[in-house]
């Protein structure tokens, strides 16, 4: 069988199981097998692929059309134009993620201190840990996460771009193993924010692949977000930022637990025009 044939049953399969984007998501997985270019799949379209290749690719193209994300099975997402290993142990970086981090990121370069100290809780995959530390000279990160899993990956990250000495890596429930005696510039996180009766209509390839630790906000969605509220000031600078992506709907709630200790509240939008971003300073 072609590339050129592999490509359209594979896309033909994707189609018939009603995948979203079939004729990428082909591309991208027999690119992914062969590892090679988009470029190469059309300048070689008459070769005849090894067959182990060919049952590889359509064992993967099975997993892609029973709704196994993308990412999972490439193992790889582009963050802040970072190549992100990805996991079923960790959640994928969305690209409303990268609205937060340009956030920090701006504000960072705004101060310009010689060292800064930033707390990523619940660093996942370590996306925003490691963008930071891409972006910003000089700043130290302190990752923190409940799961072992999750830090294995965001370490595997961290030493794959080669930030391992700005980075740190604590497994703790929130603050709970943080030192009380280290202060942060910046404390951000992307916390679970999806209302656990609602986690059952989610998309299937969320639902079924991604892990649920990571998506979970209790009740109304906003449990992580009152806890990191209620403790963060025992850990941030004086006028220290804290800043948060949040759900559909949860920004004006956010805003509203931040008043007592935090002022400058700002809230920022994603493309679609949703409340994605909310950020204050340590009063």
């Amino acid at each position: 069988m072609t590339i050129k044939e592999l490509l359209r049953k594979g896309s033909q399969i994707l189609k018939d199981a009603r995948i979203e984007s079939p004729v990428r998501d082909a591309g991208v997985i027999l690119c992914h097998v062969l590892n090679c270019g988009r470029l190469y799949l059309y300048t070689h379209e008459d070769n005849v692929p090894d067959e182990t290749y060919i049952k590889t690719y359509i064992n993967l193209i099975q997993e892609r059309a029973s709704g196994k994300p993308l990412q999972y099975i490439t193992g790889v997402n582009e963050f802040m134009s970072l190549p992100i290993l990805v996991t079923p142990d960790v959640l994928i970086p969305r690209p409303e993620t990268e609205i937060l981090v340009e956030k920090v990121i701006a504000y960072l370069k705004k101060i310009n201190e010689p060292k800064t100290n930033i707390l990523d809780m619940g660093t996942g995959s370590g996306c925003i840990a490691v963008s930071i530390a891409r972006y910003v000279e000089n700043c130290f990160v302190t990752a923190v996460d409940i799961s072992s899993d999750a830090l294995s990956i965001a370490y595997f990250n961290a030493m794959d771009l080669g930030f391992t000495d700005r980075i740190s890596f604590i497994k703790s429930n929130l603050f709970e193993k943080v030192e009380k005696t280290q202060y942060f510039d910046v404390i951000v996180s992307n916390p679970p924010y999806i209302p656990s009766c609602e986690i059952e209509s989610l998309q299937r390839e969320v639902r079924d692949y991604e892990p649920e630790i990571a998506l979970d906000g209790g009740a109304d969605g906003l449990f992580y977000y009152k806890r990191i509220i209620d403790e963060s000031p025992k850990f941030l600078k004086p006028g220290g930022m804290l800043a948060f992506e949040v759900g559909i709907n949860e920004a004006l709630a956010v805003v509203d637990f931040m008043k007592k200790m935090f002022c400058n509240i700002e809230i920022e939008k994603d493309l679609a025009g949703i409340d994605r971003v909310v950020s204050g300073f340590l009063r």
